[in-house]
């Protein structure tokens, strides 16, 4: 979702678009913070599931409402609410036999050949141009808006009011930690590297306040880091979580969604990289310094490592983290 958002940021540089967004509703969260977004639709559509008659049902409540839909995911049930809606402009990229289903379309990139997803996605914007049922046509000079980093807007308020619901104290530096990744333990840095920084973290400033955030998938790993982190995973909503992040000093994270969230809320973290590669979906920010192995065996996008020592993560010690947090942090006061 945060990799497409340039894409929507491309198409609201014409004022007179009115942009909705359909999304799982699990996500669905995030778009309220782009200011690019003027309605949401939530679904219970289930991955990996075809779900005929509740596709219907969406299609008939869209049916004579859009003018243009574009579709991100590369499956051919994505394809088929537009469709079956009879929206007249569907863009996508080709996908898995989407022919008729999209009638503008990209073909897909080799898969050898990783370009950044945010570009992959605002390349859409640039093929769907032509007026249509009064779709204002996209300009040329939304060439730099598509290629801006991805970005949230949280208010004071917000920051302010998650702080409070879970009684962190607002004087108090915030160091934020993500230590979770839905994808495997291959894209995880290792738990006792996370609890070992946050030790060395609190011996030298024992003022901040060290968080774990995350999923309730995540509530056994972040557990094993013991008293000094208060363990917030599966506590928040993901717009509490996304507060949070806006409002910590600086974070740590595994390559996950709550990564993209933090740096899409322009924050300072350290971005570690294991299995994945940083050069197709990095921390789209100046405050993220990623820290990536770039060993002979990756990326290997593997849920587990094929090799059986990660030495993609466990060559990246606390030692080397430690510094660039407290770089990140605010000076302390007496």
């Amino acid at each position: 979702m945060l990799m497409a958002q340039p894409l929507l940021a491309a198409l609201k540089t014409d004022a007179s678009i009115h942009l909705t967004v359909m999304a799982a509703q699990w996500v669905a969260p995030v778009l309220q913070y782009m200011s690019e977004v003027d309605a949401v639709i939530p679904t219970q559509l289930m991955h990996g599931a075809l779900q005929v008659r509740a596709r219907w049902q969406f299609a008939r409540l869209l049916r004579g409402k859009f003018d243009v839909c574009y579709v991100l995911p590369n499956s051919l049930k994505s394809a088929l609410i537009p469709w079956l809606a009879g929206i007249p402009l569907r863009v996508g990229y080709l996908g898995e036999m989407r022919w008729g289903l999209l009638n503008r379309w990209l073909p897909n990139p080799v898969k050898a050949v990783r370009a950044p997803m945010v570009t992959h996605y605002a390349a859409l914007a640039y093929i769907g141009r032509r007026n249509l049922g009064g779709a204002a046509q996209l300009s040329t000079s939304t060439h730099t808006a598509a290629l801006m980093q991805p970005t949230l807007s949280v208010s004071a308020a917000e920051k302010i009011e998650s702080a409070q619901r879970f009684a962190i104290e607002g004087h108090r530096p915030i160091l934020a930690l993500c230590p979770g990744a839905e994808f495997g333990p291959a894209k995880r840095w290792p738990i006792a590297y996370f609890l070992a920084l946050a030790q060395q973290v609190h011996a030298h400033r024992a003022d901040v306040e060290i968080i774990a955030l995350g999923s309730a998938k995540d509530r056994a790993i972040a557990a094993e880091l013991g008293p000094l982190v208060r363990n917030l995973c599966g506590d928040t909503s993901l717009s509490e979580a996304i507060a949070l992040l806006a409002r910590a000093d600086a974070a740590v994270c595994n390559d996950s969604g709550l990564m993209h969230v933090r740096a899409a809320l322009n924050r300072p973290q350290v971005a570690i990289f294991g299995s994945s590669d940083p050069r197709h979906t990095p921390p789209l920010s100046t405050q993220a310094i990623t820290i990536w192995q770039q060993l002979a065996c990756s990326p290997c996008y593997a849920r587990v490592c094929p090799l059986g020592h990660l030495r993609c993560l466990y060559d990246i010690t606390p030692a080397r983290v430690l510094p660039l947090v407290l770089a990140m942090l605010p000076i302390a006061t007496e």
